[in-house]
């Protein structure tokens, strides 16, 4: 049967490889390698503080957060998952793990959130927004190393760049639902009231989205953690590398050995964030008071509760 094909053969691939090898590289490769710089820079001193502190105070710290925001069981979790991991000999690769996830968030969270309250602000900027996050959100994850590795080359930044690309859609989207889900009658109000854009944005529109862009963060926090591990294939290191190391040398024990440690660090970092979501559903109009309001002790009545928007 006839087909397209048998009309018209478009190269796609070959205009891809031409683009990249033969334009994008030559031209702009300094360019990308100077841009992971300040990537280096967090990474770097994040791995360095986490792999110098004790892993008992490590261990206190994330117990008691996880008492603050989640309860007694997830601390009691957190003390065992801790030590179970130190107990196996994957402490150092597990710090290394963190600080990549903490590098690939904090970049993602401030290249997100700005983008997602421009885009709630402005249809235009939405409807440019949308289908890039979704070619994002679509691409297979491994598809991402081949660019990655061309432009940027092979360690633990671009590894950290390829886990920022793929994790950083969910916290776009969120922001951007959270601040055009409130309310438009307290919008109207604040107008009638003579709030300027920056403070209606400040003072109402993102305490009443905070629940919404920390549900954001989590998910993240999540990509994030799954894509760092992936990047092991391009020389990043961590728990990921153990478990290729595993795989590729057929060690069992190895490899889930490495599993256990990222499924540990999973389940606290996902119980604490989705804890302090949480929280943020106690709305306030002010940012710095809906922030405080994240960190208060758990039962802790808080302040002026009473003044909940809507």
């Amino acid at each position: 049967m006839l087909s397209p094909a048998d009309l018209i053969t478009i190269p796609f691939d070959d205009w891809v490889t031409a683009f990249v090898r033969g334009w994008l590289v030559p031209n702009f490769r300094p360019a990308f390698r100077a841009a992971q710089v300040p990537v280096t820079v967090v990474l770097n001193n994040l791995n360095t503080f986490l792999l110098f502190v004790p892993m008992l105070l490590t261990t206190a710290v994330f117990a008691g957060m996880a008492w603050r925001v989640v309860g007694r069981g997830m601390a009691i979790f957190t003390l065992v998952g801790f030590a179970f991991i130190d107990m196996i000999g994957l402490w150092p690769q597990t710090m290394t793990t963190l600080a990549m996830i903490l590098t690939s968030v904090i970049f993602c969270a401030m290249i997100g959130i700005p983008l997602g309250i421009l885009s709630a602000r402005s249809d235009r900027m939405w409807k440019v927004t949308r289908p890039v996050l979704d070619i994002m959100q679509t691409i297979p994850s491994f598809v991402y190393l081949v660019p990655i590795v061309m432009l940027f080359g092979v360690g633990m930044a671009p590894g950290i760049i390829a886990t920022i690309i793929f994790a950083l859609p969910p916290i776009v989207r969120l922001t951007n639902l959270g601040i055009r889900n409130v309310r438009e009658d307290l919008i109207e109000a604040a107008q009638a009231f003579g709030s300027t854009g920056w403070q209606m944005l400040w003072d109402l529109q993102i305490p009443l989205a905070l629940r919404t862009i920390m549900a954001g963060l989590n998910q993240t926090l999540m990509l994030a953690l799954s894509m760092v591990v992936i990047t092991a294939l391009i020389g990043a290191g961590g728990l990921g590398l153990v478990v290729n190391t595993g795989l590729g040398r057929l060690d069992v024990g190895g490899a889930t050995a490495g599993g256990m440690g990222i499924v540990i660090l999973a389940i606290v970092l996902d119980r604490i964030t989705q804890g302090l979501a949480e929280k943020a559903k106690v709305a306030r109009l002010s940012l710095g008071a809906s922030l405080m309001n994240l960190f208060r002790f758990r039962g802790s009545a808080p302040e002026g509760a009473t003044k909940k928007a809507g």
